[in-house]
């Protein structure tokens, strides 16, 4: 049997790959970086609606946004998701198919299950098209947008949901327990219980019956290695750690009276945690009060406070996933205020000590929105993205608000001028440019200058309350999607639908 002839040296593809079409496949993929970028926004509102908005932002040749020319919104998809006010939303990671899972919680204690095309709609391969409206706003429709069903196991509001990885849901209510659900069959494979916390004199309020104390799971956040989990409740002046291996509690973090009285809560304060998240490295994890944020280390002690000036109540908090730059530069911290700012605050480097508490005080970096922009209404939810994959010198950072007002604003985050506050405020040791100066006072908001820029703006006519989005992606038009590319259910002997994630089907 005579033996294969070697692929040319020159051309590492082999024999069946031309050298003669990698040129053209480079040309190819520089055309479509310089595309637009397509948004899917999805907005959770008070009149139970769940609204479903893309934008499309245009981009110059070197890959950065064209703030001249405007987002082109439209709409689509609308829900009529619950019956009370939709609480959260929680979007599950990216699978082998063209699909996201969406999940909205809401007061009505049920949790309905969305699959979101994750595909640009577009006529000619018919994964979207245009319908006419007697309204001046565009309506862009996709058939894979549909609702999947219910869960039901919780007995009270559900004010928190996760997807830790697209094979599994946890959820939180005031019934005080936090759910594991498999996203396969939907099967609850698990509720852990959170301690209900004892009375302590204070008066009962609208959220707890006569004579009774206010309970029920605000947040919680998952470290990125999947095996810890940290959750703040109602009533409780304290945040619990939780072993994901064995579903029992890890430990219990009492807030002390001088961190309380750093955030501002007093002695007839509820000094609770309303929010919690870790950074993406898993090093540290913030929790924010009603009107300052505190910072920890994995030692769970203090490492920082975050105040708003002047003071303003926290509706969401994020931290922003900039990338190791040659400054040490990755994570900053954004928080949502009432008065309709998205601040940015350097959780790594500390400007002064508080002298109560003696924690240091991350100054603040930057911010976005406000009364100089028109956006005086709270803002109660935020995402951030970025134009990953594309070929430009530095990805563009984008901010999606969501508005009490219901108006959607879509911003670019000015990463360079960013970089510059932190040089010429002296956070960071060698300034670039000559850029020199005395140290301003950051944490006076007269100081924080403004890093982005308002690219649109889209009001849905409803008042918001949380608020997710993603890019979408753009497919060949030989793909078919109900063959090759995604199995999205498959048909079990009793006729029932399981979902094809992908995933193992192990607990």
């Amino acid at each position: 049997m005579g033996k294969r002839k070697r692929a040319a040296e020159g051309n590492g593809l082999g024999s069946k790959v031309p050298s003669t079409n990698i040129p053209h496949a480079i040309k190819k993929a520089r055309q479509e970086d310089r595309g637009p970028v397509a948004l899917q926004i999805i907005a959770g509102t008070y009149e139970r609606v769940l609204h479903g908005i893309s934008a499309i932002i245009p981009y110059y040749q070197d890959g950065e946004v064209n703030i001249n020319l405007g987002v082109n919104f439209a709409d689509t998809f609308l829900f009529s998701a619950h019956a009370s006010a939709i609480r959260c939303l929680a979007l599950s990671p990216a699978g082998k198919s063209d699909k996201v899972i969406l999940a909205s919680g809401s007061s009505d204690q049920t949790i309905n299950v969305y699959h979101i095309s994750a595909s640009r709609p577009s006529p000619k391969n018919g994964r979207g098209k245009s319908s006419p409206s007697l309204a001046s706003r565009d309506i862009v429709e996709s058939s894979r947008n549909r609702e999947l069903g219910s869960l039901r196991h919780h007995a009270a509001s559900v004010n928190a949901l996760k997807f830790p990885t697209r094979s599994k849901l946890l959820s939180a209510a005031d019934d005080s327990t936090i759910g594991v659900a498999r996203t396969r069959d939907w099967t609850v494979l698990s509720s852990i219980k959170v301690p209900i916390p004892k009375a302590r004199g204070r008066p009962s309020g609208d959220t707890a019956p006569l004579g009774g104390t206010p309970a029920g799971v605000n947040d919680f956040a998952i470290h990125p290695s999947m095996k810890l989990m940290v959750s703040v409740s109602k009533g409780e002046r304290c945040m619990r750690l939780w072993n994901l291996l064995t579903g029992k509690k890890a430990g219990v973090l009492n807030f002390d009276k001088t961190l309380l009285q750093a955030v501002g809560e007093g002695r007839w304060g509820r000094g609770e945690g309303f929010k919690v998240e870790w950074n993406s490295q898993g090093e540290e994890f913030v929790v924010s009060f009603e009107k300052a944020a505190v910072v920890f280390g994995l030692d769970s002690k203090p490492k920082g406070v975050v105040r708003t000036s002047p003071p303003s109540k926290i509706h969401q908090i994020h931290y922003v996933d900039l990338g190791v730059d040659e400054n040490g530069y990755a994570n900053p911290l954004a928080i949502s205020t009432e008065d309709g700012r998205v601040i940015f605050f350097a959780a790594d480097f500390k400007h002064t000590l508080d002298p109560a508490s003696q924690i240091p005080i991350c100054p603040a970096i930057g911010q976005i929105g406000g009364a100089i922009e028109n956006f005086g209404s709270r803002i109660k939810d935020f995402e951030y993205l970025t134009n990953q994959g594309r070929q430009s010198s530095g990805r563009t950072r984008l901010i999606v608000t969501g508005s009490s007002d219901g108006v959607i604003g879509v911003w670019k985050l000015n990463l360079l001028s960013n970089l510059r506050i932190l040089h010429a405020s002296g956070q960071i040791a060698d300034a670039p440019n000559g850029i020199n100066g005395p140290k301003p006072d950051w944490t006076m908001s007269e100081n924080i200058p403004a890093i982005g820029q308002l690219l649109g703006k889209y009001e849905i006519g409803n008042r918001i309350t949380c608020l997710k989005a993603f890019a979408l992606v753009e497919l060949d038009d030989d793909q078919d999607m109900s063959g090759s590319i995604s199995r999205d259910h498959l048909k079990r002997k009793d006729n029932t639908e399981v979902m094809d994630d992908g995933s193992s089907d192990s607990a």
